[in-house]
């Protein structure tokens, strides 16, 4: 019995794309695990921690793309941001000064 499933080009050529970025990622900063959020409409967001702490995200066009992206690249995805995968990020004074600056009257936005 063949494969009935249809496979959309242009969807593995974005996932192999996104998990060449997450390897890229993973691999400059000792490993990284990360965690997918549904962004409705937009897509859906990865979310990335490395093994030194510095943290980034990427955006995929679709909740599927992103999960194979994850899986090609190859990293530990968790379920939530929160507990011991939350407390691994990093901050410095640039991400403080930005979340101050968005609800206390710091530098703005722009």
């Amino acid at each position: 019995m063949a494969d009935t499933q249809q496979v959309d080009p242009r969807a593995e050529r974005k996932a192999a794309r996104l998990a060449h970025r997450i390897g890229s990622f993973s691999k400059a900063h000792g490993g990284a695990e990360g965690q997918v959020a549904y962004l409705g409409e937009r897509g859906a967001r990865i979310v990335l921690v490395g093994e030194d702490g510095t943290w980034g995200d990427i955006v995929a066009p679709t909740l599927a793309i992103a999960e194979q992206a994850v899986r090609k690249a190859g990293i530990t995805v968790h379920e939530s941001f929160d507990g011991e995968f939350a407390a691994k990020v990093k901050t410095g004074p640039y991400e403080w000064t930005r979340m101050a600056g968005i609800q206390l009257g710091g530098p703005a936005n722009r």
